[in-house]
């Protein structure tokens, strides 16, 4: 759909043409959705941030902390920049199970819904 053209063509009196993404997202079904995808994406994401910035906390202001060998080579800050690491492929992996269980299918059902509203226009050049 090219930017001159009428949007308005076949929507309501108000001036909005309904598609069926804008139908579907005034629907509870859809809001609960973005709730339980925000309840669930927001925490995590905080829980991470607060991590990552402890990480860099404690090499800026622990240094003595973190260079202490553990064994060999290994030191405090090399432990915890690897478990850096090992947070992240935990928590997508967490994301992964939770979405599997919980949101995939509903989000699912709400895209069905999507696609059969008469207002959708299979419009490939907007994918």
């Amino acid at each position: 759909m090219s930017t001159t053209e009428d949007r308005t063509a076949g929507g309501d009196p108000d001036g909005i043409k309904h598609t069926g993404y804008t139908a579907i997202q005034e629907t509870p079904e859809f809001a609960d959705l973005r709730s339980r995808f925000r309840g669930f994406v927001f925490p995590m994401t905080g829980l991470f941030l607060a991590w990552y910035f402890l990480y860099v906390l404690m090499s800026t202001y622990a240094p003595d902390f973190m260079s202490h060998k553990l064994f060999g080579n290994i030191t405090t800050g090399l432990v915890f920049g690897l478990l850096q690491f090992v947070s992240t492929f935990a928590i997508t992996l967490t994301y992964t199970r939770w979405a599997d269980r919980k949101f995939d299918t509903a989000a699912d059902e709400l895209a069905e819904r999507v696609l059969a509203h008469p207002g959708h226009t299979n419009d490939e050049d907007h994918r």
